[in-house]
C-alpha cells in the first residue's frame, strides 16, 4: 500500500468538508484551511438559514389558512430576535457537527485566509500572523459570493446581500428585491410571509430565467395572488436615500424611468466564484470565463496536484453538486478509479408553491434532436394535496418518444423539492416513462402524481381526463 498522500482542503463548505472527511475514510492525511466558521456559505449564510426561515414562514402560511378547516387561531406575531436566534441555533449545531467529525477523522483545521505561494505550498494569515503549509496535493473549495450591482453596494443598512436578508433585526415594511432568480424569489416570498410588502424588478421577460415556463407560470400566479409586484424588463440603476425611506430608480424596457419607494433594498443578481486573491497565477492556474477554474472529469485542473470543487469548479452552484465533486476528487486521489459522470442534478427552488427539475426539460430536450413524449399532471386532481390544502402545481415529464427514456421531469407544487428525487434517481438508473408508471406508489402521497404523469406520457392517467 503507498503511502497516505498529505493534502491541503482550501474550504469547508459543502464541497470541501465532504471532500476533506471522505479523505480522510480512505486513509489520506487531511488539513483544511478556513477563513471564517466550518461549513462555509451553504451552511451559514445560505441554503440552511435560509431554509429554517423560510420554513418558518410556510409554518405561517399553513396556521392562517387554519380556519377554512375549522380550526381558529387567534392573532400571529413574529418576534424576529427569537426566529433569528433559533436559526442560529441550528447553524452553530451543524457546524459543530463537522467540527466533531473532523476531530474523530484526524482532519486538522487551520483558520485562515489562504493563499497559494506555488502548487505545493500556501500561505495562511490570521489574526495578522502568517504561517505556511505543504501539502502534495491541493483541492480548491472555495465557494462563491454575492454579485454586486452597480449602483447598490452592500453596505448592509440600506442595501442587503442574501446574508444581511437571513439576519435581520426588523421586518422591513416595504421589501424592493432586485432579481427575480432563485435567491430573490425565495426570500421574496419568506419576507412576504413574515408582513413585508414586496416588489421584485427583474431584468429579463419573466420571473425564474432559465427554468420551465409552464412551472414559472405557476409561480408567477402565486406572486399575483400575494400581491408581490413583480416588473419584468426593467432595471434598477440607482437609489437614494429620503427622509422616510429610498427611493429606488428602476429603467423600463422602453427607457422611460420611473421610481419606487421602500425602506430596504435586497440585491440577489447572482454569485460569482471566491478565486480573486488566492494567489492562482503562483502556481500557474488562470481563470476561465465567469472566474471559474476549468476542471476535467476527475476534478483537476490544468496543474496536475492542484483540484478545484464546489462552485469555484463552474456551474451549477448547488451545493449537492459540489458534495458529490468532493466525493470524486477525494476518491481520484487516493488512487481510485472515480470519475465525475452523474447524468443528472436537481435542483430545487423553495417559493410558494415550491419548484423543482431534475433532467431535460421540453424545450432543451428538442434542442438537442430529440422527439419527445410529455405527460403532465395536476395537483388539483390528487387527493393527498387536496387534504393539504395544496393544490398549485403539476408534475410534467419528459420523455424519448422512440424509447420512453425518461429524459428530464419538471415539477410545482406542494413539497416537491422532496419529491424529485425520485425522479433524479429514475433518471440515474436509466428508467423508462413506464418503468415509473408501472412502480406501484403509496396511496394517498404526493409521489402519486409523478406515477400519474408517467401514465400521462402514453395518454393513460387515470385520474383525469386526456387532452386531446
Amino acid at each position: 500500500m503507498s503511502a497516505p498522500r498529505n493534502v491541503l482542503v482550501l474550504g469547508s463548505g459543502p464541497a470541501g468538508y465532504v471532500c476533506a472527511i471522505r479523505l480522510a475514510q480512505l486513509g489520506q492525511a487531511v488539513t483544511v484551511v478556513e477563513k471564517e466558521r466550518l461549513g462555509g456559505t451553504c451552511l451559514h449564510v445560505g441554503c440552511i438559514p435560509s431554509k429554517a426561515l423560510i420554513a418558518a414562514g410556510a409554518l405561517l402560511e399553513r396556521i392562517r389558512r387554519a380556519g377554512t378547516m375549522g380550526i381558529e387561531v387567534g392573532e400571529l406575531t413574529v418576534d424576529v430576535q427569537k426566529l433569528v436566534a433559533w436559526k442560529a441555533g441550528l447553524v452553530e449545531r451543524l457546524s459543530g457537527g463537522i467540527g466533531s467529525l473532523f476531530e474523530k477523522h484526524g482532519i486538522r483545521v487551520v483558520p485562515g485566509a489562504a493563499r497559494i505561494v506555488d502548487r505545493h505550498t500556501v500561505e495562511v494569515t490570521a489574526g495578522g500572523a502568517v504561517s505556511r503549509l505543504a501539502a502534495d496535493d491541493l483541492v480548491i473549495a472555495t465557494g462563491s459570493g454575492p454579485a454586486p450591482l452597480p449602483g447598490f453596494d452592500f453596505d448592509g443598512a440600506h442595501v442587503w446581500s442574501s446574508t444581511e436578508a437571513l439576519a435581520p433585526d426588523r421586518v422591513p415594511e416595504h421589501l424592493l428585491v432586485i432579481g427575480a432568480g432563485y435567491i430573490g424569489l425565495e426570500l421574496g416570498f419568506l419576507y412576504h410571509s413574515l408582513g413585508s410588502r414586496v416588489t421584485v424588478v427583474e431584468f429579463t421577460e419573466g420571473a425564474l430565467p432559465g427554468q420551465d415556463r409552464d412551472c414559472v407560470k405557476v409561480i408567477e400566479r402565486s406572486l399575483k395572488k400575494r400581491k408581490i409586484a413583480l416588473h419584468t424588463r426593467s432595471a434598477a440603476r440607482g437609489y437614494a436615500v429620503k427622509k422616510k425611506g429610498l427611493e429606488v430608480t428602476v429603467e423600463g424596457a422602453d427607457g422611460t424611468a420611473t421610481t419606487i419607494a421602500c425602506d430596504q433594498i435586497l440585491c440577489t443578481v447572482g454569485r460569482l466564484p471566491s478565486t480573486a486573491g488566492l494567489g492562482l497565477e503562483n502556481a500557474g492556474l488562470v481563470p476561465g470565463d465567469g472566474g471559474f477554474l476549468t476542471v476535467d472529469s476527475r476534478m483537476r485542473t490544468a496543474v496536475p496536484n492542484i483540484y478545484a470543487i464546489g462552485d469555484v469548479a463552474g456551474q451549477p452552484m448547488l451545493a449537492h453538486k459540489g458534495s458529490r465533486e468532493g466525493l470524486v476528487c477525494a476518491g481520484v486521489i487516493a488512487g481510485r478509479p472515480e470519475e465525475y459522470d452523474a447524468r443528472c442534478v436537481p435542483a430545487v427552488i423553495f417559493t410558494s408553491p415550491e419548484m423543482a427539475a431534475v433532467g431535460l426539460g421540453e424545450a432543451e430536450a428538442k434542442a438537442h434532436g430529440r422527439e419527445v413524449r410529455v405527460g403532465q399532471f395536476p395537483f388539483a386532481a390528487l387527493g393527498r394535496a387536496l387534504a393539504m390544502q395544496e393544490t398549485e402545481g403539476f408534475v410534467k415529464v419528459v420523455a424519448d418518444a422512440r424509447t420512453d427514456e425518461l429524459l428530464g421531469v419538471q415539477m410545482v407544487g406542494p413539497e416537491v423539492t422532496e419529491l424529485i428525487a425520485e425522479a433524479a434517481l429514475a433518471i440515474e438508473l436509466g428508467a423508462t416513462a413506464e418503468d415509473v408508471a408501472r412502480t406501484i406508489h403509496a396511496h394517498p402521497t404526493l409521489p402519486e402524481a409523478l406515477m400519474e404523469a408517467a401514465e400521462s406520457v402514453h395518454g393513460l392517467a387515470v385520474h383525469v381526463f386526456p387532452r386531446r
